[in-house]
């Protein structure tokens, strides 16, 4: 499985590991349905949401496995 960047889609991790899902919606993404969210990298969620890039990315990569 390729790591996730802060360049990834979060749509492309969603439909690769759906079970990355909580970890979004625990940073307040909530509509991850929403074609926008579903849009945007990693790096252009956590600046909305004023989460640290590299914290997500280490939470998203462990999940991964």
């Amino acid at each position: 499985m390729a790591q996730i960047t802060k360049d990834t889609v979060i749509g492309d991790i969603l439909d690769i590991a759906p079970d990355t899902a909580p970890i979004f919606m625990s940073i307040g993404m909530h509509c991850l349905g929403c074609p926008a969210s579903r849009g945007e990298t990693v790096e252009q969620a956590c600046m909305v949401h004023g989460i640290e890039v590299e914290e997500l990315l280490e939470r998203l990569n462990a999940t991964m496995g």
